[in-house]
């Protein structure tokens, strides 16, 4: 190795080569040479590193640069630096301000002469498919802040050797009695074209508040900011202006959800419900797969003279060409063009398309009730009936301004740590995923303090896992309500977002069978000692790892824990983890290596994913991204025939 310039363990933040993949931080020890920057893994024990992770040519580095910390980052992560080269960003983390300085000033120094040096950058991070500074959503769009030219690099950037020409002087006019003309200005460089995007709503939005703007389905309209991630400005055709929420909107140029056929955000179990409830031979519909990007045709025939149909399922293939088909001889360029030719020909399906069967969606959650609004005023809520009791008080049933649903939790005084929910609410509000239980806002100004969320009609799932199912579920609908579950998480993760209750009874269910997580975060405010000791009998132990129930240690890898129980509850149809044994032999025996069961509904290939989750070295567990794929994959077999 050529001679080390610098070295120093950091953390370093995944790259999200994919929009999808998930956030992760890890300890790297860097090396800095004069050809590149290397980073291995690395034992903390034995203080050594070990193998090489990546690495990044200096010639390839087109901009190094401070990163302004996210609102809440811990300590650790308080001094960012970023590395721009052709892959995108990579984040780096110092522990303190001297160390940054340090590597900047020396990757700068050994960079300057690189030939594609950046003019301008990203102050912020790339997040989740946007960058949080200018809510760009194309990874390598260009900055949006100029460099400092007082810290660009110390360079003396490529020009001519001519000499400059002589000052211009009063003593010498160039013409005429007067003074010599001024240089002309320097011309104004052209603004960078931004083409506006179109949208088209995919329901109707009636404001909630002045700054609001009404969205009726199938309008189009233009976006003119987008610097909130769930509330977009926007305009519609007569110029009016306000905000929409932006899960209600979709590309005018991109998507399918124009055509009747087309039914968004639905898995196998709910198609074949709807398709039956239809009873039409011939009867189908077009949903999203259990892969990202992936199609699905799901067909009703009565083939064989039945009086209620058989449900088949055809995957949309796609060709190398990036055409796509169900049957191998008839290739399409889009989706709608298939759609259309097996209208009319069957083409090696048990039927033609015959019949759209088509649901009607209620409009998703917003994240909030309106834009800007986390603080709602208690005279707008109509408390209509008791749903429960939680670990916080009283939970009812109720409508917002008489008309929208929600569900409204109570607090009794001196079971929350009040002031600092308050404050994290206003962050737990920009969390907004189809399998989240959505906070709508908070009533703060009077005791007991109410938090204001969605209601879904179906309830707990543990509930509806003992009581709910109306017929024997089969595995494909477990595993979807397991599949729903890890998405869910899976998004927390990315934001960093510890639950640290998962369970059956923190997740509620909503009237299409859709699992949504809820309560994430909470447990950091309970005051009640039981709760939050792990000595304590209210303590979730039966859904705890070893490194939790012995030294408090929380992780998104215990969460991993508990999401693997949560799976043994929903195949075991709710019954209780370690249901023979008390709290204390709990403790002892999973700290020995003891497992729960297999349980009857569940195959080798499931319980796998259940085992993996509870490994004894938290490392050596999935993430919640590696976890949905896996399931994404187990329930993509099954949209065959």
């Amino acid at each position: 190795m050529s001679d080390i310039l610098l070295e120093e363990v950091f953390i370093k933040r995944s790259q999200q080569k994919k929009k999808t993949s998930p956030l992760n931080y890890k300890e790297r020890w860097f090396i800095l040479t004069k050809e590149k920057i290397s980073y291995y893994d690395f034992d903390s024990e034995k203080m050594r590193r070990k193998g090489l992770k990546g690495s990044v040519d200096l010639e390839k580095i087109k901009c190094v640069e401070t990163v302004q910390p996210e609102a809440n980052t811990p300590q650790e992560r308080q001094f960012a630096f970023q590395i721009i080269y052709d892959e995108g960003p990579l984040y780096i983390f110092a522990k303190h301000e001297e160390v940054r300085a340090e590597w900047i000033k020396k990757l700068k120094e050994m960079v300057r002469f690189n030939k594609e040096l950046m003019q301008k950058y990203h102050p912020c991070f790339w997040v989740d498919g946007v960058w949080l500074c200018c809510q760009q959503e194309v990874k390598q769009a260009m900055g949006c802040k100029v460099l400092d030219s007082k810290n660009d690099y110390g360079l003396k950037r490529r020009v001519s050797r001519k000499p400059l020409p002589p000052t211009p002087t009063e003593e010498k006019p160039a013409s005429g009695p007067g003074l010599v003309r001024p240089l002309p200005p320097q011309p104004l460089e052209p603004p960078a074209s931004s083409s506006i995007l179109t949208v088209i709503a995919e329901y109707d939005y009636s404001p909630m508040t002045p700054q609001d703007l009404e969205l009726r389905k199938n309008e189009e309209y233009s976006i003119l900011e987008k610097s909130d991630a769930n509330w977009w400005r926007a305009q519609d055709k007569y110029g009016k202006e306000g905000y929409i929420p932006s899960n209600y909107v979709v590309e005018a140029e991109k998507g399918l959800e124009k055509n009747d056929w087309y039914c968004k955000n639905m898995n196998r179990s709910q198609a074949e419900h709807l398709l039956k409830s239809e009873n039409k031979d011939g009867g189908f519909l077009v949903r999203d797969s259990s892969k990202a990007g992936k199609y699905t045709v799901s067909l009703l025939t009565k083939g064989g003279g039945e009086t209620s149909g058989v449900c088949k399922h055809y995957n949309i293939c796609t060709t190398p060409q990036g055409q796509v088909y169900l049957a191998e001889k008839h290739h399409f360029n889009t989706i709608p063009e298939l759609i259309n030719y097996h209208q009319h020909n069957a083409a090696g399906m048990v039927s033609r398309l015959k019949h759209i069967v088509s649901n009607r969606p209620s409009p998703p959650s917003t994240a909030g009730l309106g834009y800007g609004v986390w603080e709602i005023d208690p005279r707008d809520l109509t408390f209509i009936r008791e749903l429960g009791n939680g670990q916080f008080g009283v939970v009812k049933y109720g409508k917002w301004q008489g008309q929208h649903d929600v569900a409204i939790k109570m607090i009794k005084e001196g079971s929350m740590s009040e002031d600092d929910f308050i404050e994290e609410a206003k962050i737990m509000m920009k969390l907004r995923h189809e399998n989240l239980v959505q906070l709508y806002g908070v009533c703060t100004k009077q005791r007991p303090i109410y938090i204001v969320t969605e209601f879904l009609a179906n309830g707990c799932l543990l509930t509806y896992l003992k009581e709910g199912l109306t017929v024997h579920p089969t595995t494909v609908q477990l595993l979807e309500m397991c599949k729903d579950v890890s998405e869910g998480m899976a998004y927390l993760e990315s934001q960093q977002y510890l639950h640290r209750d998962l369970a059956a009874r923190n997740c509620l269910v909503d009237g299409n069978g859709t699992v949504k997580v809820t309560d994430f975060g909470l447990s950091r405010y309970v005051l009640d000692d039981e709760y939050t000791s792990s000595a304590g009998s209210k303590f979730p132990v039966r859904w705890s790892p070893p490194e939790v129930l012995l030294y408090c240690r929380f992780s998104s890898k215990s969460d991993i824990w508990a999401y693997g129980v949560l799976m043994w509850e929903v195949y075991t149809l709710g019954k209780l983890p370690y249901e023979r044994l008390n709290n204390t032999e709990i403790v002892d025996q999973v700290s020995r290596g003891m497992r729960l069961f297999r349980p009857q509904l569940a195959n080798e290939r499931i319980y796998s994913i259940m085992s993996s989750c509870w490994s004894e070295k938290p490392e050596e567990r999935p993430t919640f991204q590696e976890v949905a794929l896996t399931v994404q994959d187990l329930l993509y077999e099954l949209q065959y025939v």
